[in-house]
């Protein structure tokens, strides 16, 4: 699609938003939402265009472009939600769904009357770009793709397989509610991944390395397919000549960037509000205690510009923040959506996220991350005489109700003497999120955030994430090798 093509359909979709969700069709759609009672009324309507091509076996095997349009309209009654969703902007078709929400949420009193003084919403674009990934041509993204290839190939004679895909999208939705908000807004996204396979002695391994976030197309002139590729040949390589990981508690030195999966996951999700409204988490009612290791703030923030985790507004049209989750160990608060905020008498935290317009919000991280400490890197590494580095991860779980958690290491290496040595593989990290992060006792001046490449998972929706920390070293955590096997766990992924 053409930077005019792009420019004239969103022309469209605004102007189909402005006819098919004018004030008095607003006011009629609350008036049915609200009619069996409620307290709030909302209309999510979004367009979007996704684009993805994959390159397999030296071939482009797949190029795809898709539409996704429709509006939910959602019926908060005291805890209940009601939530129905349109494929059609057609009147008819959104007075059902309307309907619907309003049967769901129903409590048998009389309609509430939804506010008309309605003033629509300025909105700060966190990520502007000059040229969007999904105006460029197919050939562009492609080129790119060849580029990973080749690259890939060229790393080492024992790479015998490249895959490489890059997909993107563009996004324009129009938020109203019967509290009388009105705010557009529009989301640009896209990731190149790259995953090769080497072979040595009929033994296979993989690396995998990509990234991205709300980025210009140029972005990927300094973060190049070529590094991408190789740097996922890297993994590959070290890994053929991994040794089995050894079991057992261990002094453990997580690596930094992407090793903030493991705090997104052990921690995060427990500092979700509507976990901490029903009392299912550890962290509830814990506000203002030691949670941590006083070397330990952890925050959630979506407003940092260009990260695949940040919005301009979440998806209820509240404006993004830093928030402060746990400062010097000390827990600060929660992450806060609309509902979760109106029933413990609070304010949303900008935290309310839902996959599409057939999902409703629920109050989900953004980019979150550890902050940096005063130590060195080279520092934190010779202070360990036995232990294990966990440079990179696969993704985790976590049980919310008591913090125990376990995760895939990608890429892990031993610690001697204070000197990362032989690689390992196999490895897992298991334990429980708060005795975790009591036992952090050095943390790196070196935090950074991940590639962009965090896709996370809650109650059936996927939404885009960041993680992130410093090198960071703990006293002890249970590495699980081939002698200790990883316990089921449930909860959210990245």
């Amino acid at each position: 699609m053409t930077s005019d093509m792009y420019a004239d359909t969103i022309k469209i979709k605004v102007r189909q938003f402005n006819q098919a969700l004018d004030r008095d069709i607003q006011k009629r759609l609350f008036s049915i939402a609200l009619q069996r009672g409620g307290d709030f009324a909302e209309i999510y309507a979004e367009y979007a265009i996704t684009n993805a091509v994959a390159l397999e076996e030296n071939k482009i095997r797949q190029a795809q472009c898709g539409i996704i349009q429709g509006v939910g309209i959602r019926v908060i009654c005291g805890e209940k939600t009601g939530y129905a969703f349109s494929d059609s902007f057609e009147f008819d078709h959104l007075k059902r769904a309307a309907r619907t929400a309003s049967f769901i949420a129903d409590n048998g009193q009389a309609e509430k009357v939804a506010s008309l003084d309605v003033s629509p919403v300025g909105v700060t674009d966190l990520s502007p770009v000059k040229s969007y990934p999904a105006e460029m041509a197919i050939q562009a993204k492609s080129d790119l793709l060849w580029r990973a290839n080749k690259s890939g190939y060229g790393a080492d004679k024992r790479i015998k397989q490249v895959n490489a895909s890059f997909g993107d999208s563009i996004k324009f939705y129009r938020i109203a509610n019967s509290n009388g908000l009105l705010v557009d807004n529009q989301e640009s996204l896209c990731r190149i991944n790259v995953s090769v396979v080497a072979e040595k002695d009929n033994q296979r391994q993989s690396g995998y390395h990509g990234g991205g976030g709300r980025v210009d197309f140029s972005f990927f002139d300094s973060f190049t397919p070529e590094d991408i590729a190789r740097e996922a040949a890297r993994v590959a390589i070290i890994k053929l000549e991994a040794r089995e990981a050894p079991a057992g508690p261990q002094e453990v030195v997580l690596g930094k960037g992407w090793a903030g999966v493991l705090l997104h996951e052990a921690v995060g999700h427990g500092l979700e509000a509507d976990f901490n409204r029903k009392k299912t988490s550890l962290y509830s009612d814990r506000i203002g205690q030691k949670v941590a290791s006083e070397l330990v703030t952890v925050i959630d923030d979506g407003t940092i510009p260009n990260r695949r985790g940040t919005l301009n507004i979440d998806d209820e049209g509240t404006k993004t923040t830093k928030n402060v989750l746990i400062e010097n160990g000390i827990l600060k608060g929660y992450l806060f959506d609309y509902l979760n905020a109106s029933l413990l008498k609070t304010k949303s935290t900008g935290s309310g996220r839902r996959q599409s317009y057939k999902h409703y919000p629920l109050p989900r991280m953004t980019n979150t991350y550890m902050a940096a400490g005063d130590h060195s890197p080279e520092d934190i590494i010779k202070s360990v005489k036995k232990g294990f580095f966990a440079k990179s991860f696969g993704g985790g779980q976590v049980d919310i109700s008591n913090g125990q958690f376990v995760f895939e290491v990608t890429e892990g290496y031993l610690i001697e003497d204070g000197r990362i040595t032989a690689p390992v593989k196999g490895a897992n990290l298991i334990g429980l999120g708060p005795k975790v992060l009591e036992k952090v006792v050095m943390t790196g001046s070196d935090q950074e955030l991940d590639s962009g490449i965090g896709t996370c998972g809650k109650n059936g929706q996927s939404v885009p994430v960041g993680v992130g920390m410093p090198t960071c070293k703990i006293s002890e955590i249970t590495v699980g090798g081939t002698e200790i096997a990883a316990p089921s766990m449930t909860g959210g992924e990245v």
